[in-house]
């Protein structure tokens, strides 16, 4: 019953740096969301019990996924494939002066998503897929847990999701160039490179992205092909690939 409540305990046991604190009773097994406090950060954080939120949790925030010397101070951060918005309110709290547009198409991964992030200012939350035009796509859950939705043409569910291109991101936010922009989206970057990004990619700085060959064949085919066209450095970082804009 409180298996999901013992993980996050064994990992406040290892928190090196004073993290997290829970009062643990029998009520929690009977939460849906589960609350708690993480001395780092100026806001409670919200998982929902018995979910991937706490295997979520444990990438991005207890063992720092997008902790890196990104050698500048972002003014403009994007996160696609936001989720739940933990890496939006990690570089909310590494970096409180930016503006974070964050972007999560599934409707129940969106309001966990506004909640986390509603006790912070100058955080934009989209409901949209990020994609390379204006569309509609449908959103299927592959058996992954929450952090596992797709989006795809065929229709094969009911949910249906509007997309974004980032230009329209840029648009509506009055952007001139994005400092960070995050990318985490399930296999949709192998549309997302495949054409339309030869405006917004050269605003890009620094570019944060986790590829996903095994869920959309051709997806790192697609990105790399479109960043070779820029003078971008590039390193491992965790699971992601952080690329650094040289021009």
């Amino acid at each position: 019953m409180f298996k999901y409540l013992l993980i996050l305990f064994r990992h406040y046991l290892r928190y090196k740096k004073g993290g997290i604190f829970f009062l643990f009773s029998k009520r929690y097994s009977k939460k849906s969301i589960i609350s708690f406090i993480v001395s780092e950060y100026k806001r409670p954080i919200y998982l929902r019990n018995q979910t991937t939120d706490i295997n979520t949790f444990y990438q991005v925030l207890f063992n720092n996924e997008y902790e890196y010397n990104y050698e500048i101070e972002p003014q403009n951060i994007i996160d696609c494939g936001a989720n739940i918005g933990l890496a939006t309110i990690f570089f909310k709290n590494r970096f409180p002066d930016a503006k974070i547009i964050a972007i999560e198409p599934e409707m129940s991964n969106f309001e966990m998503l506004k909640l986390n992030t509603s006790q912070y200012e100058n955080i934009h939350c989209y409901q949209n897929a990020i994609y390379n035009k204006k569309t509609k796509l449908f959103i299927r859950d592959i058996g992954f847990g929450k952090w596992g939705f797709i989006v795809e043409k065929e229709s094969t569910s009911k949910n249906v999701i509007e997309t974004k291109t980032i230009d329209e991101i840029i648009s509506e936010n009055n952007i001139d160039a994005i400092d960070i922009l995050k990318i985490d989206i399930e296999g949709s970057e192998k549309e997302l490179f495949e054409s339309d990004f030869e405006t917004w990619m050269p605003k890009c700085k620094v570019i944060i992205i986790e590829l996903h060959d095994r869920l959309k064949e051709g997806a790192s085919k697609s990105f790399f092909k479109a960043l070779i066209r820029y003078n971008f450095s590039v390193c491992p970082m965790n699971e992601n690939l952080i690329c650094f804009n040289k021009s």
